[in-house]
């Protein structure tokens, strides 16, 4: 069974920071691209970013490139979101997802990724 399983949210003041974290299992996580998608109150699903299969790229929406950074170790099978100099329009449920090898224009499609976690909470308020 294909598991995505999100942590790391919470409540944080603006410019603060947080560390997400997706555990993968199921699958053969070395061999799928992952993205972080989010969706704020009241609005549609957002990609924020990206990781290729092997870590050797990474994409970025303009709205948090250079505050946000994303990671993944293979050998935990872990993708990671290091949110810095966070604001209040950062404030979403964050999802992460998972597509088999593909392109870079296919990484941000959203309609590619088969693989979604449950989510978690950062709400970013003073």
């Amino acid at each position: 069974e294909v598991q995505l399983v999100e942590s790391g949210g919470g409540l944080v003041q603006p410019g603060g920071s947080l560390r997400l974290s997706c555990a993968a299992s199921g699958f053969t996580f070395d061999d799928y691209a992952m993205s972080w998608v989010r969706q704020a109150p009241g609005k549609g699903l957002e990609w924020v970013s990206a990781i290729s299969w092997n870590g050797g790229s990474t994409y970025y929406a303009e709205s948090i490139k250079g505050r946000f950074t994303i990671s993944r170790d293979n050998a935990k099978n872990t993708v990671y979101l290091q949110m810095n100099s966070l604001k209040p329009e950062d404030t979403a449920v964050y999802y992460c997802a998972a597509v088999f090898r593909t392109t870079t224009q296919g990484m941000t499609n959203l309609k590619n990724y088969p693989y979604w976690g449950q989510g978690t909470q950062v709400t970013v308020s003073s």
